[in-house]
């Protein structure tokens, strides 16, 4: 499962939503939030020569731009909450503060391999079929791939006090979060939520570049 969604993020992360922390006053759209950002980060990751070069320095490189970038704009406690599902309110307020923490490392690790995979994809930011007083949109992106079909991409957004959150988001109709739920739903069955949190902790540190390169270097000598 956890392969399965890094493949689907890889086309996904290309698109990711990231800016600065609006004004109160001043929200912005969350169709031009979306589409103001994917062209800002893809042309950093296209200029970027050391995110290009790739390896465990590009890799660190890449997670820091998504937690400057895009950590503030994703609502991580409903993200997790929707992912592990019934099982959550079985988890005490200290593990789910632990559970969420994982979480969102899982997803940044995954979106900054996905994200180093991007080379000449086009996008095309449809109109936001919304009314101004809605506070819970669906922004829709296609993914143009040379060669293949588009894909679509879905991010499901909130309307918060210090700008839009996406708490989910759906590849070619697929939820990112919801996918989850099976695989997490079987661990807290075997382990409880307990087990659930070392396996997310496993996850992570197999998807960390520093570790990934110290493994590397060791089986060179």
């Amino acid at each position: 499962m956890f392969q399965r969604l890094a493949r689907l993020a890889t086309v996904a992360a290309a698109a990711a939503i990231a800016a600065p922390a609006p004004a109160q006053s001043e929200l912005t759209a969350p169709d031009v939030l979306v589409k103001n950002v994917t062209l800002e980060v893809v042309e950093i990751i296209r200029t970027d020569k050391d995110i290009q070069s790739g390896g465990a320095a590009a890799k660190k490189k890449m997670i820091a731009l998504i937690e400057a970038k895009i950590l503030p704009h994703f609502n991580f406690q409903a993200m997790t909450s929707s992912a592990v599902g019934r099982n959550w309110n079985k988890a005490n307020a200290e593990q789910k503060a632990r559970l969420s923490e994982e979480f969102k490392t899982l997803l940044v690790r995954t979106y900054s391999s996905a994200l180093t995979a991007y080379r000449d994809q086009q996008f095309e930011f449809r109109p936001l079929r919304a009314k101004p007083t809605d506070t819970d949109v669906t922004v829709n992106v296609r993914v143009i791939q040379p060669g293949a079909q588009p894909v679509t991409i879905d991010y499901d957004m909130e309307k918060r006090p210090n700008g839009w959150k996406a708490w989910d988001v759906r590849i070619a109709g697929v939820s990112l979060v919801v996918n989850y739920r099976t695989e997490f739903d079987n661990l807290v069955r075997d382990g409880g939520i307990e087990g659930l949190i070392k396996a997310l902790r496993a996850k992570n540190s197999s998807l960390d570049p520093a570790v990934a390169a110290t493994s590397t270097e060791t089986q060179k000598k």
